[in-house]
Parts: structure tokens; sequence; C-alpha cells
């Protein structure tokens, strides 16, 4: 349709003036508090302050029919379960059910809807599996099943993935267009429709699936709410034709195909509108002669008003092509007011300007958006400018859209002082590194982040050695050529989300984050880095006319040393600067005493770990594996340490020891070579033939260039029957490169190595790994078997493990058994193989081999 672009001039400056104003609306004092927040289409709030969408709407046909008036309270989800948890709502609808959520409030019983997260990104960024997630920027939603999720998938699969939290969806949409972030965790129901609506990828990455529910504040009158809603959940589940059906069709939860059939009076209605038409323009032809002369006299007034505005306003039809462009916008592109009718932005503009303009332009042509953006625009010509745009659908009295009207600012030099005075107020003018003003933002934004999530952090505090000697003898210029260069080797070694800054002269800080949840292995990691530092500092550096060698000390405080913020925490690695110093050149010292004595505790642990190895001086205890009947079919190798020094050490502290050093590696094949030994003496004996024996695997271990030639030489030495060597792994291996793992794992399985998947269940494991990969068993972790009797949820999950099993054609053994009732609810739950301290505890190897050299029937534990 084309547009009459003579009147629109003449009223333009009517729409013009729209832009600048905004309508209020107030919600009615009612008895039931609601908290509601943006998540399109399963909670909305509308101008007149209801809330609709797929609860909003079910919650007003429940309140209709209970007499129920409701209150909304907007909020932002993470404030709305704050007010919920202190009472000062009392209904919150679309809550996602988890573990702390069920401690604080009060959910109905029946969800609502069944829902998943999902990953979408922009400019083509497609990730296949959570494994990819490393060294990205994730917007996600504060407080939410999304952000702990991911929080746990990060430490479970040692991947670093930076999680920018934000208020609403929208914003986090809004983040990865402002390049914070990567890609954006949403909801499957509100992601899928902005993803259209902003140009998103959908990714191929779904998670954490959820069952939604309405929450009540944990208090008794807020409780019979959700009993209330329980109620018509119940009954109108049940009815195809009840509101619950109704308001699921209405938003596109279900969708019905429809079909859109021509009447069969629209042609002959068609003809009679064109006849009255012909006889109309009759009658009307007389006044457009009357008309002409004041439009015309309207026009020249418009035209005059738009062209002295410091604005750029325009109009685009349904085509998006321009149908009026005032002084400033045809001074821009090169254009007359009467060459740029009828052309588009791709005639004017540079393509990627020409594609942006156009996503958005589509966004207030097909849905009707107001759409405020902050557009970056190249013109063919190359001239590059930032504008502030607000753009408007323009209707017909229809209400029909057949255009836009759009009004940009030009920013460009507003950005450019922006940048400048930003450059000034927070960073360093010799070195380009954050100066104390923001690095303490960035400490205390760092700390809180520590507070929320566990995850530890540092303060590196760095001096350089004898630096006013360079400023005394070569001058001020080979001075500050030394900063810089000992800021980028800086910078260099440090992750994104770490800051590295100069506090003056030659006193730098380098604040470290996301160092992991426990406090020794960040210690650890910290002092790592600080002694890669001081090599580093250490290289000569070329000042031009010569080169020069410096030396420097470096103090470190973590954030667990504090509790009184980003402050302390300098002051604290400046005290322990002052004792690295006193101990002279290159030094590195930690502020806390106590936290030194742990440190010293691990590396003489690593090294006693590293002599028992050495010298054999582990021992193997086995714990046997059971059916349904009791009988011993096989049982698994654990490993048991006993130093004279530290006496028992408890697999969970050394363990973690090897595998940070390297250890692992050389314990591993020690622990590989005596299962074969053992299987070898075992073929021989009637009862011990039968059973299999099972060892885990580390990661690092698997991962070994050598590991499958080692593996079968071993068996080839020892003669090991196909079939009884059984190598537990873990979930997370099979997503650290699945391709090498299939190879591997499938060549030892031509060799007679079986494979189980152990602690299933707690990890990351696809069904297409599952499908590929020569697995044969999964272990279920002890963590669901321990509260099975007293959480429906872990029963739950096992009868889905051993659905799964039966599926695909896998055993299911389940593991830390310790009673007999636990037994029989396993056993009901389908479960037919059985690990723990109630069929059997770890013991030396010669003692299990003497109770089962005769039967392998085991007498069961009598302890509960």
């Amino acid at each position: 349709m084309l547009i009459n672009s003579k009147a629109l001039r003449a009223g333009l400056i009517g729409i013009f003036c729209w832009f600048g104003l905004s309508v209020g609306a107030h919600a009615q004092t009612t008895t039931v508090r609601v908290g509601a927040y943006e998540n399109t289409p399963k909670v909305q709030i509308g101008e007149n302050g209801k809330i609709s969408g797929i609860f909003g709407d079910l919650l007003y046909e429940i309140a209709e029919r209970e007499g129920w008036e409701i209150q909304v309270v907007p909020c932002r989800w993470s404030d709305c379960l704050t007010l919920l948890a202190a009472g000062q709502i009392d209904l919150m609808p679309d809550v996602a059910l988890t573990e702390s959520r069920n401690q604080e409030l009060v959910f109905n019983e029946l969800p609502v809807l069944y829902s998943w997260s999902q990953l979408y990104s922009k400019d083509a960024k497609v990730l296949k599996t959570l494994l990819e997630l490393d060294g990205l920027r994730v917007a996600v939603l504060r407080d939410s099943v999304q952000e702990n999720y991911l929080n746990t998938i990060a430490l479970n699969f040692g991947i670093h993935v930076e999680l920018v939290p934000v208020g609403t969806f929208d914003e986090g949409f809004a983040a990865v267009l402002g390049k914070r972030a990567d890609v954006v965790a949403v909801n499957h129901f509100y992601g899928d429709k902005r993803s259209r609506e902003l140009g998103f990828e959908a990714t191929p990455v779904m998670f954490q699936p959820s069952r939604l529910f309405f929450a009540a504040a944990p208090n008794p009158e807020a409780a019979q709410l959700v009993g209330r809603i329980d109620r018509w959940l119940a009954d109108w589940r049940e009815a195809s034709d009840s509101p619950y059906q109704e308001v699921m069709k209405n938003w596109g939860v279900y969708a019905p195909d429809q079909e859109e059939a021509l009447s069969k009076w629209l042609l002959p209605g068609l003809l009679a509108v064109l006849l009255l038409a012909i006889l109309s323009v009759a009658a009307l032809r007389h006044q457009v002669k009357k008309k002409s002369r004041a439009l015309l006299e309207s026009e020249q007034r418009s035209n005059t008003i738009l062209n002295s505005v410091e604005a750029f306003i325009f109009i685009k039809d349904e085509q998006l092509k321009y149908r009026y462009a005032n002084k400033k916008v045809c001074e821009l592109v090169g254009e007359t007011e009467q060459s740029i009718i009828g052309k588009s932005d791709f005639d004017v503009f540079e393509t990627k300007t020409a594609e942006h303009l156009r996503e958005r332009d589509l966004r207030v042509i097909k849905f009707g958006e107001r759409v405020v953006d902050e557009e970056s625009s190249r013109t063919i010509k190359g001239e590059q400018r930032q504008f502030l745009s607000v753009k408007i659908p323009l209707r017909d009295a229809d209400e029909r859209i057949y255009g836009l009207c759009g009004i940009a600012t030009d920013i460009t030099e507003h950005i450019e002082i922006q940048e400048q005075l930003n450059q000034l107020a927070y960073y360093d003018s010799v070195t380009g590194l954050a100066n104390r003003k923001l690095v303490m933002q960035q400490l205390e934004h760092a700390v809180a982040s520590y507070r929320r999530t566990g995850y530890e952090g540092a303060v590196l505090a760095i001096d350089l050695i004898d630096f006013t000697l360079i400023n005394d003898t070569l001058g001020h210029a080979f001075g500050d050529k030394l900063l810089a260069t000992i800021a980028e080797r800086l910078e260099a070694i440090i992750d994104e989300t770490d800051c590295a800054a100069r506090l003056g002269s030659d006193d730098f800080v380098l604040v470290l984050e996301d160092l992991g949840p426990d406090r020794n292995e960040a210690i650890l990691s910290a002092r790592r880095l600080a002694t890669e530092v001081v090599r580093l500092i250490e290289q000569p550096v070329d000042l031009g006319s010569r080169f020069h060698t410096t030396a420097a000390c470096i103090g470190i405080s973590m954030f667990s040393d504090s509790d009184n913020g980003a402050a302390e925490l300098i002051k604290n690695a400046d005290l322990a600067l002052t004792e690295a110093k006193a101990l002279g050149s290159g030094s590195v010292r930690l502020f806390n005493p106590e936290m030194q004595q742990s440190i010293s505790r691990r590396l003489h642990l690593e090294d006693a770990l590293r002599s028992a190895i050495e010298e054999s001086a582990l021992q193997l205890y086995l714990q046997p594996q059971v059916d349904v009947n009791g009988v011993v079919t096989g049982g698994e190798l654990l490993l048991r340490w006993q130093d004279e020094e530290f006496g028992q050490v408890p697999p969970a502290e050394f363990i973690p020891v090897a595998e940070s050093s390297g250890l692992i590696v050389p314990l591993g094949n020690w622990v590989i070579e005596q299962a074969c030994q053992l299987l070898q003496k075992w073929s021989a004996d009637g009862q011990l033939s039968k059973l299999q024996l099972a060892i885990n695997i580390s990661p690092r271990q698997f991962r070994q260039a050598t590991f499958v030639e080692y593996v079968e030489s071993c068996m080839a030495r020892h003669q090991v029957p196909h079939g009884k060597l059984e190598l537990e792994i873990t979930e997370n291996m099979l997503i650290d490169n699945i391709d090498m793992t299939v190879k591997r794992m499938s060549k030892l399985g031509e060799i007679g190595v079986r494979f189980s998947l152990d602690d299933f269940g707690t990890g990351y494991a696809s069904l297409a790994y599952l499908k590929r990969l020569p697995i044969y068993q999964l272990k279920i972790d002890q963590s669901f078997v321990r509260d099975v009797l007293t959480d429906m949820n872990d029963a739950v999950i096992i009868e889905t493990i051993v659905g799964l099993g039966q599926s695909l054609r896998l055993e299911v053994v389940a593991e830390g058994v310790e009673t007999a009732a636990q037994a029989e609810a396993l056993r009901d739950l389908g479960c037919e193989k059985f690990q723990g301290f109630y069929f059997g505890r770890p013991q030396p190897v010669d003692y299990w081999v003497d109770q089962l050299s005769t039967s392998l029937q085991v007498a069961k534990s009598t302890d509960e």
C-alpha cells in the first residue's frame, strides 16, 4: 500500500510530539497480593495493572470462583522471591520447584506447566554441548534455577563460564545485543518468542527441565491459597472444555491448525465496494480542489518545521521503502527529498547496517512494537555515526499497520566524549590498566559474587624491586616503558574475568575471580599464578637503547580472609607484600599464617603420596557387588593409605592431591596392574573365576595418549579373561572430546574391557552419548539411594534410571545401600544389583578372597 506522503507530512508534527507522552496506570487494592514479573507467555502485566499470560489468566479464573480480589505487585524476579519469602506478598506464579525454595516457600502440588531452559545466541553462535560454553559469557536471570544449574555445571565440568546476572529476560537479550554477553539462558516459552522477534538463534543446548507452580508465602493464610488452586487444577486438567484447557489454547501451548477460508460473499462485496467508490469519486472530486490549496500550505509549514529540527525524521512503508525523509536524513545518505523516495536502507547504508535496521523495523511493522534502540550506522560512503532512535507503527482507521515513523538523534560526539571521560576517570594513563577507583569497584563486585556463589577469589599486590633507579638514572620515559611492558605481561597471564590495575608508581594489583569453591585449591591456584608472575617480570625488558632486568615481590590476600570488603582485602595484600619484601626479591607471601600452614601440609602430603606410590605403600580394599538374591557377582577395588606421619589419610583428601599434581596417572596404572594380577589368580579358582572386578578411572588418566596401550599390555601379560575387567568412568568424562572417548572405549571393548558409568545422575550424560558408547552398566549415585525412603524425588529418579537402563539394555547397580529398608525399596523400584555396607564393607582383598573362595553368598549386615 502506497502512503500519501503529503498528507502524512502535514500531520507528522503531531506524531513527533507523541513520542514524549506516557500513560500511567495503577492497580486497585485487593486481598490477595500477587508478585508478578514479565515472562511472556506465562506472566504478563498489562497497562491496566492486571496480570495475564497462562498463569495470570488461570489465577483470575480461580479468583472469580473463589471470590478473591487480586492485587498485582510488579517486581523483578529476584525481588519477587524476596518479597514472597518475607510474607510481603501472598502468591507468586511461574516458580520452578527446587530443594532450597521448597524449604522457604509453600508450593501447590499439581504443576501448571512443564518447561525447560535453552540457550539463545546472536551472530550465528551455535553451541552443540554445554562444554562449548567454556570461555563464554552467559546472561542469566539473577537467583534463577538457570543460574544455579549453570554454576553447578561449570564446577562439575571444570569449565570457565562467566555468568552475567540480569534482572529480567529482556535484559538478558539486551546484554547479548550490547556485547556484554555471548548467549542468554531463557525458558523456552519466553525465549522462542523473543528470539524470533530479535533475530536470535535457538541453540541445540537444552537443560534444566522444570515443573512450574504457584508459590505462596510461608504462612498458614497463604498456604491455603495454593490448596484451593490445586482443587481447581485437579478438576480442570481432566476436562477438555475447562478454563485450564482454554487458557492453554489461547496462549499457544496447544496450537491447533486453523484455516481461513474466503467467504462466498467476498467477491460480490468487493464489487459493491468498488461501485460505491466510483460513485463517491464523482461526489468528492470537487472537494479535492478545495482542500488542495489548504493541504499545500500545511505541507509547506510541516516541511519548514521538520527540516529545521536537529533530528533525523523519516517514514517507511510496509516494504520498508522510504516514503518521506527530512533534510537531515537526506544529507546523511547523500540523497534529495525526491530521490530517496522508494529506496530502502540497503540502497543508502552498508549491508551490515541495513540488516540491523531491517530487524528493528520488522518488529514495528509485524508486531506493532514501539522500538527504542541505539543504532550504529555506516553509510555506503563509509561515514560511521551513532544514533538513538525511536520508531512507532503507523495505523489506518482499521488499526492496520501500513508503515512506521522514526526519529533519530545523533549521539556520536556524546559517546566519544563519554568514552574519553571514562578512560580518564577509570584507567591509568601510562599502562592503560584500571586505576584505583575502577579496581575498587571491580573488587567489590567480585567479593559480592563470592558471597553469593561461594567461589573463592584472591588479591595479588605486586611491587617492583628498585624501580626508582630506572627513573633516577634513565629518566621517566624509560620508566614508563618498563611499566607498560609489565602491564602487558600481567594482562596476558590473567583471564578475561580477572582485573589488572596500577595503583601508583610501581604498585600493581591483580584481582582473581572464580578460583573454585575449595579454599585450599584456590590458594594453590593463586600461589601458582603469583609464581608465574614473578617469572614473567624477571624476563628482560627491551627499553630501546638497552635491556633491563627487574624483579618483584607479591603479597596474596584471599576473599575469605576478610568480611569488610575491598579496602580491607587490599590492605591485607599489602601487609603480605611487606612480609614478602622482607624475605627478599622474588618472594610470595600469603596474608594468613594459618593458611600458610595448610598449604605446607598440602605440599608435604603431595611429597608423601609420591613416595608411597613409588614404594607401593598404598593398599587395595574390595567391596562386593551382589544381585537381587544376595549372590556376589563381582567387586570394586578401593584405595586406602596409611601414612606414618599423617596416619589414615581418607581418599577424599589424597585423591584430589593426586589429581592436581598429576600423580593420579602412575597411581591409576598401579591399580590397573594389580587388578589384572588378581583376575589372573582368580581365573584358576572355581568360585572366584565367576567374579568381575571394577576399578575407577580418572579423566586425566583416561586422556593419556598411552592409556589404551597400557591396559592392553597389562591384560595380555596376565591373560585376563574376556569381560572380567570393568573400568568405571564418570559422566563428565563423556563430554570431553567425545570422538576420542568413543574411539578409545570401543578399542578397549574389543579386547574384553567392560565400562560402567559411575555416579550416574549427578553430572551430564546425553542419551546420544549413551547410545554411541560401549557402556554396559549404570551405577546409581549413593546420594539418591541415601534418601530413597524419605525423598519422593529421589525415588522417582531411581525408578527413571532403572527404566532407562532397561530400555538401553544396561545393567543398573545401586551403590551406598546401608540398610535392609533401602534394599527393599530399591528392589520395589526394579533395581537388581547392589553395593554398600548392608551387603559388605570394604575390606582388604585377602579377607574377601577367603570369604568367597568357598561360597559367593554373603551374609547381610544387620546394621541399620
